[in-house]
């Protein structure tokens, strides 16, 4: 009986720790329960030695190869001899038939051996598994697809291809039959009726109505009604102006405007604190005229812009100047005009003296104001109260040179439509809440300055902020 195994190929799994052997079998000893393979492959590679014993324990699988057919089985066969030993290629070994120098290769795929044979068309391979033997022939070729590519095989994974997947292909699917057991008239009409129940409107009636469509910042959520009217005065002033979204924005009178600041600076909201704000809203607005992102890039170092400040020894001036002192710091080549006096206000002293750290030009002769038109003039001359400075022979010859330079013009903070102005802008900057202002003021905008809710109370004004997530924002007659 032990004799029949001898010359069969087999293929020894001996665990993890030795690996697998194949060889051709060369003895078989019942007694001492061991098998010897001569030409020994351990692992697909050649052992040096020429025959290999194992014992019955520590032999973990046994299979014979029969090449007969090119099949691959686990039970008895009729042995067969080839001329060159077999190469064993353990699972997920990626060596392929020309690295062995091999003509006989073997791979582990969907549960069983593939077996190339010497003299076969290597486009081709000899397939056999336990369901295939019924439904092909014994001599039957299936093409490889991508079997040999470059003189290499792949080799499958049998925990991924392990499974029989081709036992169903054999039958075509009914494609009608399935069809058939959608009944889809029925489905349509249990929507329905599920719909007449919900109180919707069914489908194809005649009173039919398209729904209301929304535009995608529309809310579909029923809300309370707009009050556009949300800031109210206890002394309206002569003109009412109102924002894109709709809001009103009364005007106030000076003296109104006065007393507000004056409660926000017993509150906390000192001068300082006010002139900052004022130059930050003030400078964000001149750069947005002289261009934006679309001027300001490093491309155009080149072209630094322009801006002349026309500014009077008051608070009006005190609030241009941090607004050149910030233009300045982005880059703008600012000159400032201010008149030589004895003495200042401490708040534009202290303004100039930062103004002057940034490389800002200064001048206090109308002479030194260049004679091109420059990109921008912010027109910080007028002040609310002094109105003798229209007198002064600075004031008359500043606003001639703005007037005759073609550049557009900036009023920060300009007075109210009672007091005429010598020098006519295409935009006004209001603070809080704007005054009545005279056509000669152009555009009117509104910055905020951050006094609280409650201040406003404090002096009779009901106030609800109209500036959304900005701090300046453009203001139309109502």
């Amino acid at each position: 009986m032990a004799a029949d195994w001898l010359g069969s190929l087999v293929s020894i799994n001996c665990g993890p720790t030795l690996g697998v052997y194949q060889g051709e079998v060369s003895s078989v000893d019942q007694s001492s329960q061991t098998i010897s393979l001569r030409q020994p492959f351990h692992n697909g590679v050649k052992c040096p030695v020429p025959e290999v014993t194992f014992s019955a324990i520590d032999i973990k699988e046994l299979k014979i190869l029969d090449i007969k057919y090119g099949n691959s089985r686990t039970s008895s066969s009729s042995s067969t001899k080839v001329s060159s030993a077999p190469v064993a290629v353990p699972k997920g070994d990626p060596r392929s038939v020309d690295k062995l120098n091999s003509p006989l290769h073997c791979s582990k795929s969907s549960g069983d051996r593939h077996l190339d044979v010497p003299g076969q068309p290597k486009a081709f391979r000899r397939r056999h598994n336990s369901w295939s033997s019924s439904s092909r022939g014994a001599n039957q070729v299936t093409p490889k697809k991508n079997g040999v590519k470059n003189g290499q095989m792949k080799h499958r994974d049998d925990e991924c291809f392990g499974d029989g997947i081709e036992d169903g292909l054999d039958t075509d699917f009914d494609f009608e039959g399935n069809l058939a057991l959608f009944d889809k008239a029925a489905v349509f009409s249990e929507i329905d009726i599920s719909e007449r129940r919900n109180g919707a409107r069914s489908r194809g009636t005649p009173q039919e109505q398209t729904p209301s469509r929304y535009r995608h910042d529309e809310n579909i959520l029923e809300a309370k009604p707009i009050v556009y009217r949300q800031i109210t005065v206890p002394q309206p002033g002569a003109k009412e102006y109102c924002t894109d979204s709709g809001l009103v924005v009364p005007s106030i009178s000076y003296e109104l405007h006065k007393r507000l600041l004056s409660v926000a600076e017993r509150h906390g909201l000192s001068l300082e604190r006010r002139l900052e704000m004022t130059g930050v809203c003030a400078s964000q607005m001149a750069l947005t005229l002289l261009g934006g992102p679309n001027r300001f890039t490093p491309k155009n170092l080149h072209q630094r812009p322009t801006v002349a400040l026309l500014c009077g020894p008051h608070i009006q001036g005190a609030q241009g100047i941090s607004c050149g002192r910030h233009l300045a710091n982005h880059e703008v080549e600012v000159i400032l005009f201010l008149p030589n006096f004895v003495k200042m206000l401490d708040s534009v002293t202290s303004e100039l003296t930062l103004f002057n750290k940034t490389g800002g030009k200064q001048v206090s002769s109308i002479k030194d104001l260049p004679d091109t038109p420059v990109d921008l003039i912010i027109n910080c001359l007028d002040c609310h109260e002094n109105t003798f400075l229209m007198d002064q022979l600075w004031y008359r010859a500043a606003a001639d040179w703005a007037n005759q330079n073609r550049a557009p013009v900036l009023s920060l903070d300009p007075p109210t439509s009672g007091q005429s102005q010598a020098v006519e802008a295409k935009w006004s900057l209001s603070l809080c809440l704007p005054l009545a202002l005279g056509e000669g003021a152009g555009r009117v905008y509104l910055c905020d300055i951050g006094i609280p809710r409650q201040v406003f109370q404090e002096v009779g004004i009901k106030y609800h902020s109209p500036f959304g997530c900005k701090f300046v924002i453009p203001l139309h007659s109502a």
